[in-house]
């Protein structure tokens, strides 16, 4: 791809949207979610300052799996001018997803995984969501799908997306619910390493970015409450109020650039 135009693209994560009228730790996930798609449609629109192809939402649709929750965030995403991709975090319920969104791409086993082709390389979107736990999943069939993948278009660049992160934060109470078994991961992934450009996750709640056996990732805040920063040895997990965000991505042939844009921040814009 040509380096003099980037291929941009949006990162959304953890909406935890509430059914209509409740509220969650204070805050109103709805109303916030709103706000982003108001904004994105401001900046990202194809005629806009910085044109998105497409945006990805990484799971915690909904904060309990609510049936009202669903048709709802169909209602919040529907101004978006460009194509949305939806996966499920561990908060989710997938049938119900599946009803509110029957048009979403699933796996021969339902399970909520896709792949497709853009100017920057191949997105494949994996579904970690597994009922009874908090953690994340990838059963052999779900590996057996991203493997399959992999093979179809092996000189073609990677981009990997899916909820729960392969890596460690430090934050205990996260890291015991982060993706279970990443060396199964791993063993699918490492004959493809040189090609596989970015792993993109939600989960965190944090701005959080670094390398995985070598290969980029990078999260950031969701769209309602947030993860604090907390190292400690606890066992409850810390919460904050920091500012919502999204992100942009750019890709170039020898660059992928990620902008956390915090768009409830209101402050002085000036010329430096």
């Amino acid at each position: 791809m040509s380096t003099s135009q980037p291929f941009g693209f949006l990162h959304l994560t953890d909406p935890h949207l509430v059914p209509p009228g409740q509220r969650l730790y204070g805050l109103d996930p709805a109303a916030r979610l709103r706000a982003a798609v108001a904004d994105i449609v401001r900046r990202h629109a194809p005629d806009g300052p910085a044109p998105a192809a497409f945006a990805l939402v990484t799971g915690d649709l909904a904060h309990d799996g609510w049936e009202e929750s669903y048709p709802l965030l169909r209602e919040i995403l529907a101004p978006l001018p460009m194509p949305v991709h939806l996966l499920l975090g561990n908060h989710d319920h997938r049938a119900l997803f599946r009803a509110a969104f029957p048009e979403a791409p699933a796996d021969a086993h339902g399970f909520v995984q896709s792949a497709f082709a853009t100017p920057a390389g191949r997105f494949l979107l994996l579904d970690t969501h597994e009922p009874g736990t908090a953690a994340g999943v990838l059963c052999a069939r779900r590996l057996d799908w991203l493997a399959e993948r992999l093979a179809e278009e092996p000189q073609a660049p990677v981009f990997l997306a899916l909820h729960h992160p392969p890596a460690r934060s430090g934050i205990a109470g996260m890291d015991r619910i982060r993706l279970r078994d990443p060396e199964a991961l791993w063993a699918v992934l490492a004959p493809h390493r040189a090609r596989i450009r970015h792993i993109l996750h939600g989960h965190l709640h944090r701005p959080f970015a670094g390398s995985w056996r070598g290969i980029p990732f990078s999260s950031l805040r969701g769209t309602s409450h947030q993860v604090a920063l907390d190292l400690g040895a606890r066992t409850t997990v810390p919460g904050s109020h920091e500012p919502p965000a999204y992100a942009l991505v750019r890709v170039s042939g020898e660059e992928v650039v990620v902008h956390t844009h915090d768009f409830l921040d209101t402050t002085a814009r000036f010329d430096l």
